[in-house]
């Protein structure tokens, strides 16, 4: 899985940086650019140790990413089969089998579950279709403080026009062309 080609992306640094993983091809599925990937990891800073919750994973670029970057563990969640069969892929590929979980369910009855496991993450990211991150924030605002850590964020990807808060404070908004990424904190005295 080297050189760069149509249907791949790079993970940007930390373990596994320069290497490649597989998108898959036919399926509506748009992983986030490395350009917006390396921001939102720069503004986050360390994610050393954390716990990682990567809802509408697609390729993985973002938990994988954060795995590679030092995350303890990550559950991704993917609602097509076929995608996550590809994400499986990349995940063998980059030798994390050991730190993850794999749900293949639809976003809402995989919270559900993970919220019933009592589950909570350090990072949340939200990468849903554009056009479903109004819906997809709606129904996750009851569940975001039983998903969240004391000191969770939630990273949300979305068109430049959108802005998830999930009821939380925001601690970074940046537009890049089309996207819009936000992060929102659990923290209450975070300044």
């Amino acid at each position: 899985m080297t050189g760069r080609f149509p249907g791949r992306v790079r993970i940007v640094a930390g373990a596994k940086g320069g290497l490649w993983l597989r998108v898959p091809s036919g399926r509506q599925v748009r992983p986030t650019s490395e350009m917006v990937r390396g921001a939102i990891f720069n503004a986050l800073g360390a994610v050393t140790g954390a716990r990682v919750l990567d809802l509408f994973a697609g390729t993985g670029a973002l938990g994988l990413e954060a795995l590679s970057r030092g995350a303890r563990d990550c559950v991704f969640v993917e609602g097509d089969r076929a995608v996550a069969e590809t994400l499986k892929d990349n995940i063998r590929w980059l030798g994390y089998e050991d730190r993850v979980r794999v749900m293949v369910a639809d976003y809402r009855s995989a919270v559900e579950n993970l919220v019933g496991q009592n589950q909570r993450f350090d990072l949340l990211f939200v990468d849903p279709p554009y056009r479903m991150l109004p819906e997809v924030e709606a129904s996750l605002v009851p569940w975001i403080s039983a998903l969240l850590s004391a000191d969770g964020i939630v990273v949300t990807e979305g068109s430049k026009r959108l802005r998830a808060t999930f009821g939380l404070e925001v601690v970074f908004d940046r537009v890049y062309g089309d996207t819009r990424v936000t992060m929102v904190s659990a923290r209450k005295e975070r300044a």
